[in-house]
């Protein structure tokens, strides 16, 4: 029935873009107008789950789904089209990693809306991400993976009061990993308004990486947004390693853009019941 369902949407958005995409507008988190293109069809027949600071207090199914999208442009390299100009120039034309060692992260605070049941299109993913993000790409050793996770992670366990500093929290693919609350976060030097860096660890333990031991040492591609990649939030690990690596860049690619190849072409426009739940990536003891 799914994937009838699926073939039925993609006749759909096939029919739709032959006779020629229609457009609403949508002003985004920065005051910046954009076109969504309505002919964009999707079905859930679960929630996705990211209304209510949901991704900002755990793991949740919008979260991995989010995250995988990511992951999946950078393995399937669908990504090297979207290098820019002057990365291709300097050879830096495809992810230089393989991908037991590519990962995605997406901090919780940039989901800012629940998918509802049923069918859902361009608009309702700007509602969800109402800011202009693009996709970047930062290498990293295993050691400060763990460092961008445990400061991550410093706002948790969630409430009122510490609801601004989770917006810096994980949701993940490629990784499981566990945040032991019990024990407090090590506080360093203020970082921003909300958050510290970590002057030791402890908090965090990554379980594996791609289903693989997770190496402190190794060199990681992590797929996030051009936000973090600046250094948004507890972002300040992802920030430092992007200026040590040069092949760590931004690149043109819409992040809502590439959230739909991933639904259209991986998912044939029907969010599978893999998703119904959030699928024990994270643990928050």
């Amino acid at each position: 029935m799914k994937k009838m369902l699926g073939l039925v949407l993609a006749l759909c958005l096939i029919c739709g873009l032959a006779a020629g995409a229609s457009a609403s507008t949508f002003t985004d988190a920065h005051g910046n107008v954009i076109e969504l293109d309505d002919s964009l069809e999707a079905y859930t027949n679960t929630v996705l789950v990211g209304a209510d600071d949901a991704a900002r207090k755990g793991e949740t199914n919008l979260g991995d789904l989010w995250a995988d999208a990511l992951r999946w442009f950078a393995v399937s390299g669908k990504i090297n089209e979207f290098f820019e100009e002057d990365d291709v120039t300097a050879g830096n034309t495809e992810i230089a990693a393989d991908a037991d060692h590519v990962v995605a992260l997406w901090n919780g605070g940039n989901l800012r809306a629940d998918v509802a049941e049923g069918k859902f299109g361009a608009e309702q993913l700007a509602e969800v991400l109402p800011y202009p993000n693009k996709v970047a790409v930062v290498y990293m050793t295993g050691a400060q993976l763990l460092e961008t996770l445990e400061a991550a992670s410093q706002g948790l366990p969630y409430t009122e009061e510490t609801a601004a500093a989770c917006a810096s929290f994980m949701q993940v693919s490629g990784i499981k990993y566990t945040v032991d609350t019990a024990k407090e976060y090590d506080r360093g030097e203020a970082y921003g308004d909300n958050w510290f860096t970590a002057a030791s660890l402890g908090r965090v333990t990554v379980e594996e990486v791609n289903g693989q031991p997770f190496d402190p040492e190794a060199v990681y591609a992590v797929i996030t947004s051009n936000a973090n990649f600046n250094g948004m939030d507890s972002s300040y690990v992802l920030k430092a390693a992007a200026e040590e690596n040069e092949k760590s860049t931004i690149t043109t690619a819409v992040v809502r853009d590439v959230i739909w190849l991933y639904i259209a072409g991986e998912l044939n426009n029907v969010i599978p019941d893999t998703y119904a739940e959030a699928q024990g990536r994270i643990t928050v003891k």
